[in-house]
């Protein structure tokens, strides 16, 4: 294992990609319910929760691997989760209409005690604390 995998995955890194999947799975299984039982109820909120879904198994798998190539791409990434829980959240509370149905992004993630919000922001740290050895 290359010194730098093992810098991302120690520690907290654990615990983060821990909450990573949490939310991969939990992302996963939201939107394949709402794609399957009520797609023409909310389909632009429910194909954002299947977007976020698939963020967050990037950002697990990435993080997990902890090289190189895992973490430039777990960083594009998480910025695009940073970028979608700001779009979101900001455009379920402007235009709630457009969002009947939450996503795991809406209102900034209230659903998930706000933790979409916080998780980007802990990740993108992470990987920065974790770039360089000590």
């Amino acid at each position: 294992m290359s010194d730098l995998a093992a810098r991302t995955r120690s520690g907290p890194g654990r615990l983060l990609i821990a909450v990573y999947a949490i939310f991969a799975l939990s992302a996963t299984a939201r939107s394949a319910v709402q794609l399957a039982g009520h797609f023409d109820r909310a389909p632009l909120a429910y194909l954002l929760s299947a977007f976020a879904a698939v963020v967050y198994i990037v950002a697990t798998v990435c993080l997990a691997r902890g090289n190189r190539t895992g973490r430039r791409i777990a960083t594009v990434s998480i910025l695009v989760e940073l970028v979608g829980v700001l779009t979101v959240g900001t455009l379920s509370l402007v235009d709630p209409a457009a969002f009947p149905d939450a996503t795991v992004w809406s209102d900034y993630g209230q659903g998930y005690g706000y933790v979409p919000a916080v998780l980007p922001l802990l990740g993108l740290w992470w990987l920065r604390a974790t770039a360089r050895p000590e």
